[in-house]
């Protein structure tokens, strides 16, 4: 994976500074250190110098306007692009470098029509799980995400809220250090919604990734994560910490004061916050 070969790349040195040692495979949360990173499409500048540091176990949240570069970014994170310029390293929560286990969660479930829900879950093993292990780890994950009863279901007898939860599972079935979440929460109604961030939230908590979510919803940014970084025109224009314990509740003052300072800035006013 290109992930991997970014970080076998800088984990040798080529980054001023680089840490020399060979990088391990992470079994854990894993820290995201990103320097200069560029991205252009033709004369398109879609990422312009994002330098950011996302510490192991983090749950950053990252908005703005549509093609500021939000999933540009989460895409080349997961090795699913290359960028144009930068570094981007990982390293454990120990401080090595590392070849960390990401997964990813898309607006669309994605599932396989033809397979059972316990089945679309154990994709996330890849191929060669032993079959006890595999289906014990999958039981695990479908309790996590409240499923269990419906392991032998096809998806489309799921509700949309409940097929989610099935990718979320894929997703979280392998335990990786980093999950990145692209809009998944999209499109699903509010109630439905509103239940799958407090989901989100729990499944977080307990299991410790590092997570990316990239959202236009400022309310759900705020009732997830940590920070929430805003970008504009490829550029970090607000990196703003949430000092709030979870689980958060929906109407609390304090947390609308902080959407009002990220939709400034969204917005381009000259007082964030004001």
């Amino acid at each position: 994976m290109a992930i991997i070969e970014r970080e076998r790349h800088s984990a040798n040195g080529d980054e001023a500074g680089g840490d020399l040692r060979p990088p391990v495979a992470a079994t854990g949360a894993a820290a995201i250190r990103i320097r200069g990173l560029e991205k252009t499409f033709g004369g398109n500048r879609v990422l312009r110098g994002i330098d950011l540091d996302v510490p192991a176990g983090q749950f950053v949240a990252v908005i703005g306007k549509s093609g500021c570069g939000k999933s540009t970014l989460l895409r080349i994170l997961l090795g699913l692009d290359e960028p144009t310029g930068g570094h981007v390293t990982f390293k454990t929560a120990g401080e090595e470098a590392a070849w960390p286990n990401a997964r990813i969660v898309f607006q669309e479930p994605r599932l396989l029509p033809w397979a059972t829900v316990a089945d679309n879950v154990a994709v996330g093993l890849g191929e060669g799980a032993p079959p006890l292990e595999a289906k014990r780890k999958v039981g695990a994950v479908l309790s996590e995400v409240q499923l269990t009863e419906k392991a032998g279901e096809w998806p489309a007898r799921l509700s949309g809220g409940q097929r989610q939860r099935v990718a979320l599972a894929r997703a979280l079935v392998s335990r990786p250090g980093i999950l990145a979440l692209d809009e998944p929460l999209g499109a699903l109604d509010a109630l439905t919604r509103i239940s799958m961030q407090q989901l989100l939230a729990r499944v977080w908590k307990e299991l410790g990734f590092t997570a990316l979510l990239v959202t236009h919803d400022v309310s759900e940014a705020v009732h997830l994560a940590d920070r929430v970084v805003v970008l504009d025109q490829g550029r970090i224009a607000l990196d703003l910490a949430i000092p709030h314990p979870h689980p958060r509740r929906h109407g609390n003052p304090a947390l609308a004061e902080l959407e009002g300072k990220l939709l400034a800035a969204i917005l381009g006013e000259e007082k964030v916050g004001a």
